[in-house]
């Protein structure tokens, strides 16, 4: 388990990007332009798809930046923190994803509960329901790789294309994204070419839970 890690929102980096081109007297087009980025790569149009799903920044586009303006990583880190604030500040329950496939660690939707939890700062108010989960293995890489923590809600709704968490009745537990549902089964894609896609019938699914977000 990560000691203490703490997880940076998809509204913080941008902000703290805004930010960065506002010390500098930049618009998020000029501080593109500035880093030798497309003009556009920074404009709010593309922090997320026409369906709503967030766009990160590149960790490339980000040092490209930090480079062309001279800021040093704690500059930018700096920023980050303080469009976080301290009151915004806020504590999950945490367990790594192989250790919750055993029993009691959560109830029969998906909810946490019992003990064996350790715990995270997340610097965002969430969902109250949600909870961390520590990715182990392969199965979601690149997206997740083995060690990523994902911020997850049983309660969120979930839609097709969405990344979930998905425990069977048989205490199978496992990272993937949702290609499709029925009445009769769950279907899920495996990011990771490498393991084959899976169908899961729906009388054999205990829960299924949306990833929210995750750090990297």
């Amino acid at each position: 388990m990560p000691e203490n890690p703490m997880i940076l929102t998809h509204a913080q980096i941008w902000a703290a990007i805004d930010a960065l081109g506002d010390r500098y007297g930049l618009t998020a087009s000029g501080l593109a332009r500035k880093a030798g980025l497309d003009p556009t790569t920074f404009n709010r149009s593309k922090r997320e798809t026409p369906s709503g799903r967030q766009r990160w920044p590149s960790t490339e586009s980000i040092a490209k930046v930090l480079q062309a303006t001279g800021a040093s990583l704690d500059e930018f880190m700096a920023l980050i923190s303080a469009n976080s604030g301290a009151s915004r500040r806020h504590t999950r329950p945490l367990i790594g994803l192989a250790q919750a496939g055993e029993g009691g660690f959560f109830d029969e939707a998906g909810f946490a509960t019992g003990g064996g939890w350790d715990e995270i700062d997340v610097l965002a108010e969430t969902d109250e329901n949600s909870y961390a989960l520590e990715i182990s293995g392969d199965s979601m890489s690149p997206l997740y790789r083995d060690g990523d923590i994902v911020i997850v809600s049983p309660s969120a709704p979930v839609r097709r294309g969405d990344r979930v968490v998905v425990k069977t009745t048989s205490g199978e537990i496992m990272a993937k994204e949702l290609k499709r549902q029925t009445a009769r089964a769950i279907e899920l894609r495996s990011i990771n070419p490498a393991f084959p896609d899976r169908v899961i019938p729906r009388d054999e699914v205990s829960w299924m839970a949306r990833i929210l977000w995750a750090s990297q």
